[in-house]
């Protein structure tokens, strides 16, 4: 089965101009919940990917052993210590009303870098995704979000604003959950599958070749990437998506001039499909500079040189 590739002369359309007439905000505004005690690294790839790649502004709220570490790997992010874990005392619902407070500044939320699989930390991102439902905001699900949608489908089902990307083993268990038979199915067929199930979602299923698809498409990433494999890599992808759709917001609103072409439906599509082929080539850069030693902080240092070999293709 062979999968097409969306055409990239509609894809750069969702990339707004460089233009002094802007004000800060315009270009993106991307929200993450993530980051817990054990893990701070999954929030900040997120978010610094989202700004190197053009976004203007990312919040970043996290539980508040979360917070000092990852102020200290970028004075870039803004961080709101605002979620809790089950070891806290403090009100989740309190806490989930003053991270709503700041969801009308917001273009896309991306749920679960470093969330935890804590239940309550769950449970806040489950009324979080919910809110973020209700003001039609953007949506990208990864990592500890992906186990919340495995027990709780319906809180993305019918959302076509939102994008899921799966690792296999997530990619697995999702359509386990939904009763989808992985066995002896062709590329592509499955991630339609699981879109179909879950009404109309994007689904970015990862793998050697990145297969993107909602109810109706299916693209493909086939883009060279690197040769190591490292924990961090799909929160760059989460960040760089977020981007993008915040990007097809501005496309939406006719932030800049454009012949508006691009169907709505089609934008989460391009969004992955474009922050897939972005990503692969980060790793490929790396990777050719640092081989065995690439580390996943080395692939936020070729996202604009990436970046760049994308728009002038």
């Amino acid at each position: 089965m062979v999968l097409p590739k969306p055409d990239l002369s509609q894809v750069k359309k969702l990339i707004p101009p460089l233009s002094g007439h802007f004000h800060k905000g315009q270009a993106g505004r991307i929200g993450i919940i993530g980051g817990s005690e054990e893990y701070t690294g999954a929030p900040y790839f997120s978010g610094i990917s989202s700004m190197k790649l053009g976004a203007d502004l990312c919040n970043i709220f996290c539980e508040p052993s979360a917070a000092i570490p990852i102020k200290s790997y970028s004075p870039d992010l803004i961080v709101h210590p605002s979620m809790r874990t089950s070891k806290n005392n403090d009100s989740a619902s309190s806490m989930v009303n003053e991270i709503t407070n700041v969801f009308s500044r917001l273009h896309v939320l991306v749920v679960g870098p470093g969330l935890s699989r804590d239940d309550t930390m769950q449970d806040m991102a489950k009324q979080l995704v919910q809110h973020a439902r209700k003001q039609n905001m953007a949506l990208v699900v990864d990592a500890d979000g992906l186990y919340l949608v495995q027990k709780h489908p319906d809180i993305v089902k019918g959302y076509q604003k939102a994008v899921l990307t799966p690792n296999v083993v997530e990619f697995s268990r999702l359509c386990k959950a939904m009763g989808i038979d992985t066995g002896g199915k062709e590329d592509g067929h499955l991630a339609q599958q699981l879109s179909q199930a879950l009404g109309g979602v994007t689904i970015v299923q990862k793998g050697e070749n990145d297969i993107i698809a909602n109810d109706k498409k299916v693209f493909v990433c086939d883009a060279e990437g690197g040769l190591k494999r490292m924990g961090g890599q799909g929160d760059i992808l989460s960040g760089t998506i977020a981007t993008f759709l915040a990007w097809g917001k501005g496309y939406e609103e006719g932030v800049w001039k454009h012949d508006n072409s691009i169907p709505s439906a089609d934008i989460p599509l391009y969004a992955a499909w474009s922050a897939c082929t972005i990503v692969r080539e980060s790793s490929r850069l790396a990777f050719k500079k640092y081989g065995r030693a690439v580390l996943t902080s080395h692939m936020l240092e070729e996202i604009g040189h990436s970046y760049d070999t994308f728009i002038h293709q």
